[in-house]
């Protein structure tokens, strides 16, 4: 056991110095194997084929990253630990701009990017909790990580030197002003952020029989749909609510 686990991390430490060093289109079975000084069957044999490899690459180099992340948050203020979040999310993908490339290629959800996603909902159910969402959960998780995501690809295919130094954080205002009320929902901060923070602690009202619980979440769900299409034809014609 202790051999295999020896040899299996050989392999991903080969494979991620060549990825390091030339970038995804270096990180062959062929190459890795050499480095790694073992035969081409034994990465088949440890990890399956390439795409396996890749995960524990990702997994190998994200872990002190993905640690980081799933730590409960330190900040009392949900909006100030989701900047953290997203400005880690930033920083590590230009540091490792070969592995965010793979990792991000279409069609491919490696453990190590499903591990983030998970975080990144953690952090967006604390801003419902908090009543902070103009949208509802699902819809603020996948707006922050399709904007992170593109923020990121769009400073890597621009060369270092030109890049836009505060893009980034741009980016982050954007989305933010798009999915977060400026307070936690009263009665005169809207309809939307209310019906969001209801639903967020709707599991846990007590009194409830599952048909009520089931029916609530349903009204709740439809009422959220219609806001959201609403809020959305108002927004483009310069009338947020």
């Amino acid at each position: 056991m202790q051999v295999r686990d020896d040899t299996r991390s050989a392999i991903v430490e080969a494979a991620t110095q060549i990825l390091r060093e030339q970038g995804a289109r270096g990180v062959t079975t062929r190459a890795v194997s050499q480095a790694a000084g073992v035969q081409a069957p034994t990465i088949y044999r440890l990890f399956g084929d390439k795409e396996g490899l890749i995960d524990a690459v990702a997994e190998h180099v994200m872990a002190s990253y993905v640690a980081a992340k799933s730590q409960a948050a330190t900040d009392d203020d949900p909006v100030a630990d989701l900047r953290v979040g997203w400005q880690a999310h930033v920083e590590f993908g230009l540091a490792n701009p070969g592995l965010y490339a793979l990792l991000n290629a279409p069609g491919r959800v490696s453990p190590a990017t499903a591990t983030g996603i998970e975080v990144l909902r953690r952090r967006v159910h604390r801003l419902a909790t908090a009543g902070l969402l103009r949208v509802d959960e699902a819809r603020a998780t996948d707006m922050i990580h399709a904007a992170g995501s593109g923020t990121v690809l769009a400073l890597l295919q621009t060369p270092a030197e030109a890049r836009d130094p505060g893009l980034a954080d741009a980016m982050f205002e954007a989305v933010a002003t798009r999915i977060l009320t400026t307070a936690p929902s009263t009665a005169d901060t809207g309809t939307t952020a209310v019906a969001v923070t209801f639903q967020t602690a709707l599991p846990d009202l007590p009194a409830l029989t599952e048909a009520e619980r089931a029916l609530m979440a349903e009204w709740l769900t439809r009422s959220l749909t219609e806001m959201r299409g609403g809020w959305e034809v108002n927004h483009i014609r310069g009338r947020p609510r």
